[in-house]
């Protein structure tokens, strides 16, 4: 169990790791504006105070730390997304890893973000009252997609 648990954080790690790379080149080289975890820090700190939804996350209570909170949250739950799949997959997939189950994986974890994450910020379900919710979505399945591309290859350099 130990060699699953590893592993699963090291996947986990080199996933959100390549989403973050992503990120960099959509910001360079597409002009996306780059994301900005201190509303995630923020809303973390307040899911610990026991308020998980907001109307707005920018007018609750602002914390010091929200963007280190922020990030370390990131690459928390990318971390543990990075476990549970491991522990899901087993020593077989480990060995011998294949795209699908990963890509398969990295698209159930969007719905996270569309029905916790996003919700809890104040952006309604699956963004739905961000002012271009279509480009928020496309975004989000191509972030995870390269999660699930992270989980693949860094599972493939530890075999």
């Amino acid at each position: 169990m130990f060699d699953i648990l590893w592993r699963g954080l090291v996947i986990g790690a080199g996933a959100t790791i390549l989403m973050d790379l992503w990120a960099i080149v959509l910001t360079k080289v597409f002009g996306q504006t780059p994301p900005n975890w201190a509303p995630v820090g923020r809303w973390f700190w307040h899911l610990g105070r026991g308020k998980v939804f907001h109307e707005n996350i920018a007018d609750a209570a602002p914390y010091a730390n929200e963007l280190a909170l922020g990030w370390i949250s990131h690459y928390a739950v990318g971390i543990l997304y990075g476990v549970i799949f491991a522990i899901i997959m087993g020593q077989g997939w480990l060995a011998t890893p294949t795209f699908l189950p990963a890509w398969i994986f990295g698209i159930i974890t969007v719905g996270a973000g569309w029905f916790l994450l996003q919700p809890g910020l104040g952006l309604g379900w699956a963004a739905s009252r961000h002012p271009k919710p279509m480009k928020v979505r496309c975004f989000n399945l191509l972030a995870h997609t390269v999660f699930a591309l992270g989980l693949f290859g860094t599972a493939l350099i530890i075999r």
